[in-house]
């Protein structure tokens, strides 16, 4: 008994001296009460504006998710690459994003603006230049602001920040459904649009006052350019397999399907949050690993599937379980988000894989390979969905989705392992 007690209490040492857990711990208290403020918000925006109008708003964000993924071009992964190494690389690469997003994210949102009424007819001009200015610019800059913290290793401002933005939006969602009872798609991206702007100057302000100012150069730009573009690509796929059903629904005029099926998974994103929050704290340190090879990033990768797989598998269950809730919450109109929930209820055991074996693909320098199988695996989404979509709607979207995020995992692990296994016939060769 006593021997228990003395490595039950040796544990919680080790745990409280781990910086990993450190850094978890405090991305999971930030996410878990951002789960309740995020719980909370669904529920409010599904009864403010029902599935219809729902599901207009969700296919005018994921068609605007599809180009605003490269409003930074990865530079706030060529951050993260560079300046975890040696922090005092700082300044040219903040400014290195700062340039990137503002230049790119303009063309963009009048790209998106000039388009978008011809992809759907239920998305107007005024709607979607809401939509593009804070998913383009505020939510891209305050994403790689987030990776700057996280780079740094300060899991606490990064969970403060994200919080405060899930706070406002209940808040906001609470004075409407008090205010109007019901809105209309439109009326709710103009308000967001202010929570979101606020969120961004918070974040800036942040930044500034922990590490100081950006400084641009046009060198670094050109040469972090190409390299940068890889990670924007690899970012980009991942977003297009996660999004492009969610736009093609909106294409077809499938708006209620759509709503239906962008509540359900959206209870999936609120459940991952749970694993991201051990992702965000090991992404740093999958970089340091890997500047040793890939044999060190694929033994941290196991380590890390161990904790999150079970995780995984212990919230598929529970979304199956909790399913039948969601139409009580937010409104009879999603009554079918019950059945879209259970089929998408593997992705967070799915993903676990997924992201585990990506990160250390992308630690120790082959974003390329990680890009390829996630390129391949969108494509393969893309195909699949201009098929299944217009004959079985959202529950087709559905296959596809479970489909590519089971492949990805799979394509992935197995690059990994071949690579390991030949970084370490070569190691034996050289002795």
């Amino acid at each position: 008994m006593r021997n228990r007690i003395q490595l039950l209490a040796n544990e919680l040492k080790r745990l409280r001296e781990s910086s990993l857990a450190r850094n978890a711990g405090w991305m999971l208290l930030g996410q878990g009460l951002s789960i309740v403020f995020q719980g909370i918000y669904f529920v409010l925006l599904g009864r403010l504006l029902g599935s219809t109008e729902y599901g207009i708003y969700a296919g005018a964000v994921a068609m605007v998710a599809l180009l605003s993924q490269y409003s930074p071009l990865g530079s706030q992964l060529v951050f993260l690459r560079h300046v975890s190494p040696d922090h005092r690389k700082f300044a040219p690469y903040w400014g290195n994003i700062l340039i990137t997003t503002l230049g790119l994210g303009t063309v963009f949102i009048a790209v998106l603006v000039w388009v978008g009424p011809h992809v759907a007819h239920s998305y107007s001009h005024k709607m979607l230049i809401f939509i593009a200015i804070s998913d383009c610019l505020f939510v891209q800059l305050t994403g790689s602001i987030g990776m700057i913290f996280q780079t740094f290793e300060r899991m606490r401002i990064t969970a403060s920040v994200n919080l405060l933005i899930n706070f406002l939006r209940v808040l906001l969602a609470s004075a409407l459904l008090w205010h109007l009872h019901h809105a209309s798609a439109q009326q709710w991206v103009v308000a967001a649009f202010v929570i979101s702007g606020v969120g961004t100057a918070t974040a800036v302000l942040l930044v500034t006052r922990n590490y100081g100012k950006p400084k641009f150069s046009s060198q670094l730009l050109k040469d972090r350019s190409g390299e940068g573009f890889v990670f924007a690509l690899s970012s980009s796929t991942n977003n297009v397999y996660d999004n492009v059903d969610k736009a093609m629904l909106g294409h077809y005029g499938m708006n209620m399907a759509d709503g239906i099926y962008t509540m359900a998974y959206r209870a999936v994103d609120v459940c991952m949050i749970v694993i991201i929050a051990i992702h965000s704290a090991a992404y740093p340190r999958f970089f340091r690993k890997g500047v040793e090879g890939t044999v060190n990033t694929y033994h941290y990768a196991i380590r890390i599937v161990k904790r999150t797989a079970p995780l995984g598998l212990l919230l598929s269950a529970l979304l199956w379980l909790c399913a039948p809730i969601i139409p009580h919450l937010v409104g009879k109109s999603f009554g079918e988000s019950v059945l879209a929930l259970r089929w998408l209820c593997l992705l967070p055991f799915f993903r676990s894989f997924q992201w585990s074996a990506g990160d250390a693909l992308t630690g120790a320098g082959h974003q390329n390979l990680r890009l390829r199988n996630q390129a391949f695996a969108a494509v393969l989404n893309f195909a699949e969905n201009l098929y299944l979509i217009p004959h079985y709607g959202w529950r087709g979207a559905a296959w596809s989705s479970l489909a590519t995020d089971g492949m990805i995992g799979a394509l992935n692990w197995i690059v990994l392992m071949r690579l390991q296994a030949k970084e370490k016939a070569s190691l034996r060769a050289v002795e």
